[in-house]
């Protein structure tokens, strides 16, 4: 297969996740090359993304490393192949790239579950809520740039819509609640909006009030999308420059499950989370 000089996020995962079984095998680039009949620049470009691999090339690098893990091997194979032009490439040059790799993986999620303190999540925004934040957003966007990302936001929320949506779990402190963008009207909607995405079978949302008792936090909302299995988990992470880091690494992973349990623990259920925000609502 021909490289790419662009891998997107999910190929480099996938390349990632090849250099993880390599190097628990214990080879280097050179010696997995000689195994497989392929040079050291092969198995690198392979491992960067930058060079697709098929499902049986896959395979046979797997059983080279030892990989016994079955599942692990089928959830590598459904990634493999040429990369398929997904409607967030049309955004490419429009938003920041980070952008573009989170609608990827959002649209590649067994399920979701995110942790906001300040801001309502993004899939669960009304249009005049996201058109406030990115109006509020410092330096100020153009307004191609604000219609960009609005539209690229909207396009996003189509995976809560579709026939196969993923679960969605939702914790929101009450600060992101009392917060009112674009003033109590579009605060007002913007709450309605959120009781009537939380009757959807797939999606829970779930309220921390200031009164919560051992809330785990650095201060930093976060993303936790969950793969077919617990090795493809990926943590996503806001930054105030307004790009996104994420995290796969097992420790990692391991740590944000932890504090999204123990934010769990501290929420109120499903039912009293509607009836807080729509008291909330009531109170604007």
């Amino acid at each position: 297969m021909p490289s790419t000089e662009s891998p997107t996020l999910r190929q480099r995962r996938l390349g990632a996740e090849l250099r993880k079984l390599r190097e628990r095998a214990g080879l280097t680039a050179t010696g997995a090359g000689a195994l497989l009949g392929v040079n050291q620049a092969r198995v690198s470009m392979i491992e960067t993304g930058r060079t697709p691999v098929s499902a049986d090339r896959l395979r046979s690098m797997a059983r080279a490393y030892d990989c016994s893990d079955e599942e692990l091997m089928d959830a590598l194979a459904s990634m493999t192949g040429r990369r398929g032009r997904g409607w967030w490439e049309e955004y490419r040059e429009h938003v920041p790239v980070a952008l573009v790799d989170l609608a990827e993986l959002e649209h590649h999620a067994c399920a979701l579950r995110v942790a906001l303190l300040i801001h309502i999540p993004a899939l669960l925004q009304t249009t005049d809520h996201a058109r406030a934040l990115f109006r509020s957003v410092v330096p100020p966007m153009r307004q191609h740039e604000i219609e960009h990302r609005l539209t690229h936001r909207i396009k996003r929320q189509g995976i809560l819509h579709r026939a196969d949506p993923p679960l969605y779990t939702a914790i929101i402190h009450e600060a992101a609640l009392r917060m009112a963008f674009g003033g109590a009207t579009v605060a007002r909607g913007q709450l309605a909006h959120l009781l009537d995405m939380s009757e959807f079978p797939h999606i829970s949302v779930r309220v921390v009030p200031f009164g919560a008792d051992n809330f785990p936090t650095t201060g930093q909302s976060f993303d936790y999308v969950e793969g077919p299995v617990p090795q493809l988990d990926t943590v996503q992470l806001d930054s105030h420059h307004g790009a996104c880091e994420f995290l796969d690494a097992e420790a990692q992973l391991a740590k944000y499950r932890a504090v999204l349990g123990r934010m769990e623990s501290c929420a109120l259920s499903p039912a009293k989370s509607r009836d807080f925000i729509h008291q909330r609502m009531l109170d604007l």
